[in-house]
């Protein structure tokens, strides 16, 4: 871990050390919240013991952290508008960050301890939209203009669809389970089959399918959830010490020059075809852009312009100065905004976009970063805290779902099914709820056995999940607010 303290004044320092702390403990109270959808079938079938169980699940979510990429990490940050995230080094930046984890963790806090299955990435998601929108009224701009609209529509739709997939597959593979291996052992409930042969575990292979399944989504859990936190980590880094954290430091040459040449050829992309987007960049537009612009399309040439020649020779960051970073962050940050735009526009080909879409990669390349021992820690944080708390929910999702107890093959239905699909969301950067998509299968498990659900539990998950979000933005928005009036 670099010394990121060195040079900092003592309040400053105190503001690190303390957001720091809010995004750790954001983290660890994640890790032993949705603890219970990793383990709570494969304790509940007795296929492992709890301590083992909660152990082995902790080491899997820190492994899913270190392994996973950054996908998710900044579909999360993006959530703000780019204004939003061009100021995170300003006090009210620093009042946003602390005000959407507070938010978080008392809401998480408080689900954890009546045992309900709520959804750690719908706090996050509310808390952020919170103070994005908040930020919008104080700052007198609409609303919606707060958050970033698009990329909230897609996470919502991820977050909506993904338990639908979940209750339905599972349901479904549990319905093949039955056709095909009718006979099995695995369709008995723990007390059935101790009742039958007195073993008091599940048949061998159905265990092992159990176990495996059951460190899947563990592992899932931790490349999905764990980049979550990576993002807020590296917003409070940014927002704190910017000097150190705008860009990474150990951009290599060659990736520099990845970021130089993206900005260059967006620069002739745009010439070559400024009689389609006459009316979204202005070609003539020379002017020098003052040191605190705002993001907009009409003002990209210049942009670019500065950015190439900021950039031209440049083989380190050291050689800039701490605000000539943070000045080329604002600029990348403004330019991938215009093409990500540019590229939604109707008269691009698909061709077009797909080249845009590359070079909004390289433009990103040195900002959309994360060091390792920001990643270590996040993986920590999250291992450790996988590893207490479970008992709160594991009856919940074993027993209080259905009318009868979970069997066997539903356990393995339901995990293998939220494991695919956690897996999946964390390859293509969405970010997914663990809590909804386990809780939605072990439910279609239980409709596909015909055991019936218990109408107060599910109305009480429901209840939840239908809260969250509007209590969690509701919470991070009046906490940035208020504190937004109290330090002045």
């Amino acid at each position: 871990m670099p010394d990121i303290f060195s040079g900092l004044d003592y309040g400053v320092a105190i503001s690190l050390v303390l957001a720091l702390g809010f995004v750790l403990t954001y983290e660890f109270i994640n890790g032993f919240h949705d603890t219970a959808n990793a383990v709570a079938t494969v304790i509940y079938t007795k296929a492992m013991p709890p301590h083992l169980a909660v152990v082995a699940s902790g080491i899997c979510n820190f492994f899913g952290v270190l392994l996973s990429g950054l996908g998710v990490a900044y579909a999360i940050v993006h959530l703000l508008p780019v204004e939003l995230l061009l100021n995170v080094g300003s006090k009210q930046g620093l009042i946003m960050v602390f005000a959407l984890l507070a938010a978080a963790i008392i809401w998480n806090l408080g689900t954890w301890y009546l045992g309900l299955p709520a959804s750690s990435s719908h706090t996050l998601i509310g808390s952020i939209l919170g103070v994005g929108i908040a930020n919008a009224w104080m700052t007198s701009i609409p609303l919606l203009e707060g958050i970033n609209t698009q990329k909230a529509i897609d996470i919502m739709l991820s977050l909506l669809i993904s338990p639908t997939v979940g209750f339905l597959v599972a349901g479904g593979l549990l319905l093949l389970l039955k056709k095909f291996r009718a006979e099995s052992r695995m369709h008995n409930t723990p007390d059935e089959r101790k009742a039958l042969d007195g073993k008091k575990h599940p048949p061998f292979w159905t265990r092992v399918a159990l176990i495996v399944s059951a460190m899947g989504i563990s592992f899932a859990h931790g490349s999905n959830d764990g980049q979550k936190g990576i993002g807020l980590l590296m917003l409070v880094l940014i927002g704190i010490v910017p000097g150190k954290f705008v860009v990474d430091m150990a951009s290599s040459t060659y990736q520099i020059e990845r970021t130089h040449d993206a900005a260059l050829h967006l620069q002739q992309f745009y010439s070559r075809n400024s009689y389609r987007l006459s009316n979204y960049i202005d070609q003539s537009a020379q002017d020098p852009l003052p040191p605190q612009f705002k993001c907009d399309s009409r003002q990209t040439m210049p942009a670019s312009n500065e950015l190439v020649t900021k950039l031209a020779g440049i083989h380190n960051y050291e050689q800039l100065s701490e605000d000539e970073r943070i000045r080329v962050r604002r600029l990348l940050l403004c330019l991938d905004d215009t093409a990500k735009k540019v590229s939604k526009l109707p008269s691009i080909t698909s061709a077009e976009k797909a080249d845009l879409d590359r070079l909004r990669k390289d433009l990103s390349a040195t900002t959309e970063y994360a060091p390792q021992w920001v990643i270590i820690a996040i993986a920590l944080a999250l291992g450790l805290g996988t590893m207490i708390g479970w008992k709160r929910i594991v009856l919940t999702v074993g027993e209080k779902i259905g009318n009868k107890g979970m069997t066997y093959s539903q356990g393995m239905a339901a995990q293998i099914t939220a494991a695919s699909a956690i897996g999946i969301a964390s390859l293509t950067g969405m970010p997914v709820s663990t809590t909804h998509v386990l809780s939605s299968a072990v439910a279609g498990t239980m409709v596909a056995n015909r055991s019936g659900l218990q109408s107060q539990t599910v109305k009480n998950i429901l209840l939840a999940w239908a809260l969250t979000l509007p209590v969690s933005m509701a919470l991070s928005g009046g906490l940035f607010i208020a504190a937004s009036h109290w330090i002045k």
